[in-house]
């Protein structure tokens, strides 16, 4: 039982130190044939929005927001990834056997 705990203990501390490495991982999304890209780390977080200059007129509003929710989208789906590799992979380095 005592093992346990202390297992759990090394857990917690092996996640905190994978959510950390995140911070430093960047993913991007684009969208629009790289006419807008988006940056964030593996915990999510924005770093960066770059959109194209032809598209910043009024008359090209609802293409940008349109462009921008997809690479926003993307680049999510990209930090998901990543976020749930490194999370599985401190997991399974202190119980193998467990279904992370």
């Amino acid at each position: 039982m005592f093992d346990l705990i202390n297992k759990l203990g090394d857990l917690k501390k092996k996640m905190e130190e994978a959510k950390s490495r995140l911070e430093t991982i960047s993913v991007e999304g684009t969208a629009g044939d790289n006419e807008v890209k988006i940056s964030m780390n593996g915990n999510r977080k924005v770093l960066s929005v770059e959109i194209a200059p032809h598209l910043l007129f009024p008359e090209k509003k609802e293409q940008v927001e349109e462009l921008l929710e997809i690479a926003m989208n993307r680049a999510l789906e990209a930090a998901e990834k990543v976020n749930e590799a490194e999370m599985k992979s401190a997991g399974r380095d202190l119980l193998p056997g467990m279904p992370f």
